[in-house]
């Protein structure tokens, strides 16, 4: 497929690669020509210089031979004239990623579409999603829910004192019937392990699995992970995924209070969000949060502008006895670090946004689409049409590419952790973990 990528930021420059990598003809189009040069360096693409919203530079860089066209520049409204002017070059199917919140109202998203925008990507709302989901799994660093909540996948950090450490993929194996679990990665030192009978889980290592939501109790007792009720949220930031999150929090009857420094933007905050308490503090006035009861909150989160101040207030508010902490991480070599140094959970804009936009990107077969920074890798949730070649075959007589492990089948409203003689029907939904290189053909195996 011949894909133009507009803007080489973080998103663009992770979709290029990420398309490139699946062998697909892209062009990407960045303004600065010193960016420029280095994607071109980095990257297996087609990259020019030049205003994604000129003529002169889409026909320059033959737009009307795209079969995709993706905008995500900075700008919402070069975003969106790139967009219009790919329309008008007969681009049969384009992506914006629009930030303001003004342009991702209903009325306008039709007028989008009849423009012939097909997706429009808002990344606060992606981001707070992913925030959300992550707020009720207390121990886990890596969550994503599938078929509408019926299966999870979720990554859980070993300790030293963890009952699997020491223990083997082949005795794992043993009780995932009785519990309905099945593991699909090993993350050591920055290694991804797609796990066989003898390999050995080691303290350190995150362990990722799927099983069936409500088996869920039953294997985080099994396994230690201990999971307890959320109440109290404190949320540091009062920017659009600050308030989103507090807004959609305090629905769910949770306590929230957030926390903002700036005072105009408390009164706006505190007339628009009805059941959050506002604090106009910094989230490193720790006596001013902890006389608000922090070191009794069940949850953090730090959605602030600034990484370095999201991760830092983080674990200020972790050592000050908050159980779990969630920041929010933009910059990639940041995403790595913070686990490391005692964040629960990292929450990367990037991420989030380019597995919005790849759900669009890749087949209709595609349901959902999440990508694990930390074990570099997607869980794909794909719904199997009727001609499908791999229907009524047992598993074990499959061609399953390698690199990629079948996690969960879901038929009607039963998930099914699968063994090798449970086979696929039409209509299911199928979540599956793919390691990179095994993505394109795992692709092809399920369309």
């Amino acid at each position: 497929m011949k894909v133009m990528v507009v803007g080489a930021g973080e998103v663009g420059f992770h979709i290029a690669e990420l398309l490139s990598r699946e062998r697909h003809a892209v062009t990407v189009i960045e303004r600065d020509p010193q960016h420029a040069a280095d994607v071109r360096n980095k990257l297996n693409a087609f990259v020019a210089d030049g205003n994604g919203a000129s003529t002169e530079v889409l026909e320059t860089a033959h737009v009307s031979d795209m079969e995709l066209f993706i905008a995500v520049t900075d700008l919402d409204e070069v975003n969106l004239i790139a967009c219009l002017l790919a329309h008008d070059h007969g681009v049969p199917r384009i992506v914006a990623r629009i930030k303001s919140l003004e342009y991702t109202k209903a009325e306008w998203t039709r007028n989008a579409a009849r423009l012939g925008i097909g997706m429009i990507i808002n990344p606060q709302t992606v981001v707070a999603e992913e925030i959300i989901q992550s707020v009720s799994y207390t121990a886990a660093c890596e969550v994503a829910e599938f078929a509408r909540g019926r299966v999870v996948f979720l990554g859980y950090p070993i300790g030293q004192n963890s009952p699997l450490a020491g223990v083997s993929m082949r005795t794992l194996g043993e009780i995932r019937g009785l519990y309905r679990m099945v593991v699909t990665a090993l993350s050591r030192h920055g290694r991804t392990i797609t796990p066989r009978g003898e390999d050995v889980v080691e303290p350190g290592d995150t362990l990722y699995f799927v099983c069936n939501k409500r088996d869920l109790p039953a294997i985080t007792t099994l396994f230690g992970f201990e999971e307890r009720e959320t109440k109290s949220i404190f949320v540091l930031g009062g920017g659009k995924v600050g308030s989103e999150v507090a807004a959609r929090l305090a629905k769910e009857r949770y306590r929230v209070k957030i926390v903002e420094r700036d005072p105009a933007d408390c009164e706006d905050l505190a007339a628009r969000l009805e059941g959050v308490r506002v604090l106009n503090a910094k989230g490193t006035d720790i006596e001013t949060l902890k006389n608000e009861g922090l070191q009794s909150a069940d949850v953090f989160i730090a959605v602030t502008q600034d990484d370095q101040s999201n991760i830092l207030c983080s674990l200020l508010a972790k050592r000050h006895g908050v159980r779990r902490v969630i920041a929010l991480v933009n910059r990639p070599e940041f995403v790595n670090l913070a686990p490391t140094l005692g964040v629960d959970v990292c929450i990367s804009p990037r991420l989030a946004t380019a597995s919005a936009i790849l759900k669009y990107v890749w087949q209709a077969e595609v349901v959902s689409v999440t990508m694990v920074e930390q074990c570099d890798s997607e869980v794909i949730e794909f719904s199997l049409p009727a001609d499908s070649r791999i229907l009524q075959q047992p598993l074990k007589t499959l061609a399953i590419p390698a690199g990629c492990v079948v996690g969960a089948i879901v038929r009607g409203n039963e998930a099914i952790v699968p063994f090798g003689e449970d086979h696929f029907e039409a209509g299911d939904h199928v979540v599956v973990f793919s390691l990179p290189e095994a993505t394109s053909e795992v692709m092809q195996f399920f369309s």
